[in-house]
């Protein structure tokens, strides 16, 4: 079940949720705030989002995916507000019974998130200032 939270995401929780008997895979992506871009130095991350839309659309990917891919379960957790440097914004976490399926449903799943889902990024700036986060289309 898709999950957006204004906390650290509970990344012990989804982990032990994860395994299921019938997998032997589980793979973990965390997305985290780095301290630069495009050579600026970034302080800390805020995110926003159209809540019920991005829900949906992050259970609808959850969906896609098992639909998509060899695997057992996919969850995704998406941070919102203030998120300080080396923290997690999101985690993609997919349990599979081997694990090429589980890594081809987790980029997969981040690659659709980022291309789809109405979740906007805002970069905070050492040198004072700040700038929302272009979208990057998949090619």
């Amino acid at each position: 079940m898709a999950e957006l939270t204004p906390a650290p995401i509970p990344i012990e929780r989804l982990i032990a949720e994860a395994p299921r008997p019938e997998c032997g895979a589980v793979v973990l992506f965390l997305g985290t705030t780095r301290d630069h871009h495009e050579g600026r130095r970034v302080v800390r991350l805020a995110y926003e989002a159209y809540e019920p839309m991005a829900l949906a659309s992050l259970a609808a990917l959850e969906a896609e995916a098992l639909a998509r891919f060899a695997i057992g379960s996919c969850r995704i957790v998406h941070r919102l507000g203030q998120v300080p440097l080396a923290e997690a914004s999101v985690a993609v976490v997919v349990a599979a019974a081997h694990r090429a399926p589980a890594y081809e449903a987790s980029r997969w799943a981040m690659d659709e998130l980022k291309r789809t889902v109405p979740i906007w990024k805002k970069e905070f700036f050492a040198e004072g200032g700040d700038a929302w986060v272009e979208g990057t289309t998949l090619g």
